[in-house]
Parts: C-alpha cells; structure tokens; sequence
C-alpha cells in the first residue's frame, strides 16, 4: 500500500505523495504554500491539500477553479464536511478531485455522499467509521462504487484493514503511537506492511512508556 505524509524528515522513506494543509486568508498564499512544495518534492510526486472545511462552497468554487492548473492530485474537505449538496456543487464545477470521508461517521455517511457525487475520492477513519465492522461494510459501499479508499489516522490497524479493501489507495501515514511501541509500522521505500503479530499487531514498549510518565510527573 503506497503512503503520503505530510512534508518533512520522511521524504527520504521513498514517499511518493504529501499532503499540506491550506486555507490562509487570500488565495496568493494558498498558492505559493503550494509552489513551494512542489519545488521541494519535484514533479513525480502527488500533491494534495487539505482545507478542513475551512470556505464556504462559493469560496471554495472559487479558489479550486485557480488551483485546478496547478497539478493537485485531490482536494480535501473544502467545506463543512456535513454539506454533502455543498461537496457535490463544488466537485461538479471544478476539474481537481474533491475527497472526502475522514469525518463520516457510518456506512450510512458514505453511502449518502457516494450516491450525491460529493466525492472522486474516499478516506476512512477506523475509529469514527465504526471499528473493524464498520470499515468493511463502508468499504463494500465504495467497492461497488468503483471509488478509491484511503485511510486516515489509526495507521497499525488501517494498514490491516486496507489490505482487504478492494478499493485501497493511499495509506496516510501520522507516526502518533510509533515512539511508544515495541515495533513501530516501518515505512520501506514508501510502503507499509500491516503486523504479522497477533491481533492488530499493537505491542506497546511498557519501559518507554514509564520513561515517559515519570518524565512527566
């Protein structure tokens, strides 16, 4: 499964894709945090951007048609992430894919955004999705739907779970738990494996860990 993080000491891991996050206050800005990737990461490697629902549709209609010559593989969550009429106004009226997905809380969520055209693209949050269950039966929905599935979050069992996810596309990669397990989700020329260990795989390193709390104490 290929992964994008965020721009910064992993773009020597052979990451392929980063995501940075947008939304100032003028598009100028948006623009230039943009450029100014792309010149870091050269032009073989996808650039998405993420405006945590921070326009209004107008707004984000607006600033997606100038962006549209600038090569983004996605955008994401422009507006508020409930306004699925919203999401599909704005997919239909630029030429960037539009993702959304990691605030859906259901396969009922992504059922409803599917069938309105909100979305070229999908990302699921394990824990807001409904745990292992609800993954599957969200990612039956997106299968059948021939739309891609990437995850968000939760990377040790989102690796497991995008393993069996017709669909799977990029795995998102936030190291949040790796300093405190026994065996960190290794990143190897911009790919992950899942576990081979029982369960999720998640082993926590328990002197670290106390290490920490009385660093903290």
């Amino acid at each position: 499964m290929a992964t994008y993080i965020v721009l910064g000491k992993f773009t020597d891991q052979g990451i392929r894709a980063v995501k940075v996050k947008v939304g100032r206050a003028d598009l100028d800005a948006d623009r230039a945090t943009i450029r100014a990737v792309r010149a870091a990461i050269g032009d073989t490697a996808a650039l998405m951007i993420d405006y945590n629902q921070s326009l209004t549709v107008p707004e984000a209609i607006a600033r997606i048609r100038v962006l549209d010559d600038e090569g983004l593989y996605w955008v994401e969550e422009p507006t508020d992430a409930e306004d699925v009429d919203g999401h599909a106004r704005i997919r239909a009226a630029v030429r960037t894919p539009i993702q959304l997905g990691e605030n859906w809380t259901g396969p009922s969520d992504v059922a409803r955004c599917l069938a309105a055209g909100a979305s070229d693209y999908a990302t699921f949050d394990v824990m807001k999705l409904g745990g292992v269950t609800g993954w599957l039966r969200a990612a039956a929905i997106a299968g059948t739907a021939h739309v891609p599935v990437s995850s968000h979050s939760f990377g040790e069992v989102s690796a497991h779970l995008l393993a069996v996810t017709p669909t799977a596309h990029w795995f998102e990669h936030l190291d949040h738990v790796g300093p405190i397990l026994a065996e960190p989700l290794p990143v190897r020329d911009g790919h992950v494996t899942a576990s081979s260990a029982p369960g999720n795989g998640l082993q926590w390193d328990e002197e670290r860990i106390a290490h920490e709390v009385a660093r903290c104490r």
